[in-house]
């Protein structure tokens, strides 16, 4: 059966479609019309901005790294220009076939390709990563000419810094190394982002790190137009960077060197400071390194050479490690007994040989002892038993309070990072030290051992070279500083680091004479005297001897102990004694008596230093030294000290250990 419709019907449905259709499309027109208008019109600023982005890129320009020198202008830390070949990996396909290939043209040895595959970890995909540096003008001719198969690859010309003294004063300087994450959040944190853009190394350690905001500089940008293909069409506009600042350091690195050298292969630590201003003139630490290795980033073989050394040659003795004084402590103690009246300078002892506290004998190192001893002959001979009883005397609490103006237990402020603090022992601080409470009880006889640089006392040798600056200088102790002018790099102008004072120790004349005069006799006729026989000048020093670990009552043999649990060897000297020009602290770790490992090696650095003579050999032992006069073998004292001394603080140790 057929169906029929109305037309009049078919047609007003038609024409119904019609309208919606067109509403539908006016209704579309409309919202492109309005799209049109929003991004030509109301956004047109922003895409102008956007598209000139695509066209111009904003690269950033590397300032140039400030030089380092020492006060006498001597170079030790440089930049030079160099070629480098590196690869972006997130424009490379196939890293090892490409590494393969680059490797027809140039040589790249397998500690090239460790490196690299160590700095590819470590950076971000979009960054290149150096594979050669310090390529030579065929090389980069070869790479140039073969530009074309390698996408990824380039040829960089870069600044690289460069340590021409090598291992002399590299614990000073310190080096840089490639940015890594950590590098990249404390930037972050400080606000400093956009400043090292396109850099790529920053200070690691010294003065490298420690100044690092003076040397960086500040980096430029230039603008160039790009083509679609993301290439430099020209150069639009150019802010140059500006250079870091240089540093004029207070070291003589020829005092430096001396030093070291007189060191041999023994590990320990020297620091020379000019008392009158607290600039430092040398700063050891045995054995050393070269910085360069670590410029290209280093290698595994030679970073597990460094980091797994059983002489940890990264590890900054003079200003990290601390050890107990021995008897380069007793200075101070013989001038906190006339200080406090417990003591006068003529008065005297009657010294048996030992010191009874209760039930416990402290022998002394000789014999029989020393007869009458008064504080002048307590310093010549280093008397323990006069030291036992005047720490007894004095108490804990006074020894403490004497000592902490000194620096002794505290950082002393010095522009390098990772100082120690020490410690300073007092019942406080053991309270704070020790969790337990019977730990925590302060005993009489541990004040006996404090008393002769034993027991808990534990210094770094800047702390104990600094005291004794402050000592010869009349009670006037300066913050130490290896910085003494920051120079312009532009300008040329100098900013001078003025000399910090940090206290005035009131001290009476008298005392303070009667301590130096028997140091000056230390090197005259007691236990320094074989070290400075003959010397041109008048000096005062002080031998000590810390024992790496207690013997319980048992003679100290030193051969029938093993190397790294021999005593340790302290000197202490300043010259010329009229007017000290300079104030020094030697360790020799498990060098034995103070006289006979460090006392050498003063007198080599202050030979060079007021006589400008120069040793040909490392500074020999004194294998003749012995405990004639009192040298403080305190490990062979019948009952020696009740606790044992504190060992060096190794890398990573806890701070209530430093």
């Amino acid at each position: 059966m057929t169906e029929l419709r109305a037309p009049a019907q078919e047609l007003a449905r038609f024409r119904l479609r019609v309208v919606v259709a067109a509403l539908f499309v006016c209704v579309c027109l409309g919202l492109l019309a309005a799209r049109f208008y929003y991004l030509q019109v109301v956004r047109h600023d922003y895409y102008l901005t956007r598209a000139e982005d695509n066209r111009i890129a904003l690269l950033p320009t590397v300032p140039n790294r400030g030089t380092i020198v020492d006060r006498n202008g001597v170079v030790l830390a440089r930049n030079y220009a160099t070629y480098t070949l590196e690869i972006t990996p997130s424009q490379v396909g196939d890293v090892e076939a490409t590494l393969d290939e680059l490797a027809m043209l140039v040589a790249i040895e397998p500690r090239d390709r460790r490196r690299f595959a160590k700095l590819l970890e470590e950076s971000r995909n979009f960054e290149s990563v150096p594979v050669r540096s310090r390529l030579s003008d065929e090389e980069v001719a070869r790479i140039t000419a073969h530009r074309y198969r390698f996408p990824g690859v380039e040829v960089k010309a870069r600044l690289l810094r460069d340590y021409p003294q090598g291992a002399v004063g590299s614990h000073v300087v310190g080096y840089i190394g490639r940015i890594n994450q950590r590098d990249v959040e404390r930037i972050e944190e400080a606000g400093n982002a956009a400043n090292y853009r396109g850099t790529q190394h920053i200070g690691k350690a010294g003065l490298e790190q420690f100044y690092e905001h003076e040397l960086h500089g500040t980096t430029g940008v230039e603008q160039v137009e790009v083509n679609a293909g993301g290439r430099a069409v020209r150069a639009l506009s150019r802010t140059p960077p500006a250079p870091g600042n240089d540093l004029e350091l207070t070291l003589d690195i020829e005092l430096q060197r001396i030093a070291e050298n007189a060191f041999g292969d023994r590990r320990g630590a020297l620091v020379a400071i000019e008392p009158a201003t607290g600039g430092v003139l040398a700063l050891v630490s045995t054995p050393t390194f070269d910085p360069n290795l670590f410029v290209d980033g280093i290698s595994t073989q030679d970073w597990k050479a460094l980091n797994e050394s059983p002489d940890h040659p990264l590890l900054n003795r003079a200003i990290y490690s601390a050890y107990p004084p021995g008897s380069t402590f007793k200075p101070f103690m013989a001038l906190a007994g006339l200080e406090t009246g417990k003591r006068t300078a003529k008065q005297a002892i009657s010294d048996l040989g030992y010191f009874n506290l209760g039930n416990h004998r402290f022998m002394d190192d000789k014999i029989g002892g020393h007869g009458m001893v008064d504080l002048h002959k307590s310093i010549v001979v280093s008397c323990n038993t006069y030291y036992y009883q005047l720490a007894h005397e004095l108490g804990i609490d006074n020894i403490a309070n004497f000592m902490a103006p000194f620096g002794f237990g505290s950082r002393t402020g010095i522009d390098l990072p990772g100082e120690a603090t020490g410690v300073l022992p007092s019942p406080e601080w053991k309270r704070q030290r020790f969790r337990r409470p019977e730990q925590q009880q302060w005993f009489p006889g541990e004040t006996i051992s404090v008393g002769i640089g034993q027991g808990y006392n534990a210094y770094t040798p800047l702390q104990l070279a600094n005291a004794l600056a402050a000592l010869v200088n009349d009670g006037k102790l300066y913050r130490p500083h290896i910085v003494r002018h920051v120079i312009d790099s532009r300008s040329g102008e100098r900013r001078v680091v003025e000399p910090e004072p940090l206290r005035e120790i009131p001290l009476r004349p008298a005392n303070v004479k009667a301590v130096l005069d028997g140091m000056v006799d230390v090197n005259i006729s007691g236990t320094g005297r074989r070290a400075f026989q003959g010397a041109e000048y008048t000096s005062g020093g002080k031998t000590g001897t810390a024992q790496v670990f207690s013997l319980r009552g048992q003679r100290y043999v030193e051969g029938k102990v093993r190397e790294r649990l021999r005593d340790h060897s302290w000197f202490v000297a300043y010259a010329p004694a009229e007017a000290p020009k300079i104030a020094l602290a030697v360790l020799v770790e498990n060098g034995g008596f103070g006289a006979q490992s460090a006392a050498p090696i003063a007198r080599q650095v202050m030979d060079y230093y007021l006589l400008h003579q120069r040793a040909g050999q490392p500074a020999a032992e004194d294998v003749e030294a012995d405990e004639s006069l009192g040298e403080e073998g305190v490990n062979g004292a019948g009952g020696g000290p009740l606790v044992p001394a504190l060992p060096p603080v190794p890398a990573g140790a806890p701070e209530t250990a430093r």
